[in-house]
């Protein structure tokens, strides 16, 4: 600022550059816009994705006691965080998507790599669970359910703390060690 309270022009320069690439200014802005919506205001992230995750572990969960929900469990599909909003009755789902398409790199990357491994762990989980149906040991199914599902808890987990704001990470021995399931 110069002595008058005008900024001086390296920082307007610096301002401009920040809203441009949705530095502080924009996030600024995108934060008040979030207040009181569900979605965080220091990531931009919203909890409300983590139900399409939680609808498919409670649907493994069922399975040991309602095998036929495993039909239901192979019809499940991972959805993006934006198809995710924009298939939803989120009262603010265009603010939602606005919002993770601006959220903050060091959220948003360690986020989107949780949703990666929550996905392809899904996958395994089914493809292991109807093993372990075909099997008949009720016994193995029941471990094969319970491992699948500890596990995605453990993801959804690390996916809300990023969400809440936490510098969560998954070093690569941990999702090797949950892939192996």
């Amino acid at each position: 600022m110069s002595a008058n309270g005008a900024q001086t022009q390296p920082q307007a320069e610096t301002q401009e550059a920040q809203a441009a690439s949705g530095g502080p200014t924009h996030s600024r802005t995108l934060a008040r816009l979030v207040q009181g919506k569900n979605i965080n205001e220091k990531t931009l992230l919203a909890t409300d994705y983590l139900n399409h995750f939680n609808e498919i572990i409670m649907l493994l969960e069922l399975i040991p006691a309602m095998p036929e929900c495993l039909e239901d469990a192979k019809a499940w599909r991972p959805k993006s965080y934006v198809e995710h909003f924009r298939d939803s009755s989120f009262e603010e789902k265009e603010l939602a998507v606005l919002a993770y398409e601006n959220a903050p790199e060091r959220f948003r990357a360690p986020f989107d790599s949780a949703v990666a491994t929550m996905d392809d762990l899904v996958f395994r989980a089914i493809k292991n669970i109807e093993a372990a149906l075909q099997s008949g040991n009720d016994d193995l199914l029941a471990d094969t359910v319970t491992t699948a599902t500890a596990h995605l808890h453990r993801l959804v987990d690390v996916a809300s703390a990023i969400i809440h704001g936490d510098e969560v990470t998954l070093d690569q021995k941990e999702i090797d060690s949950i892939l192996n399931v």
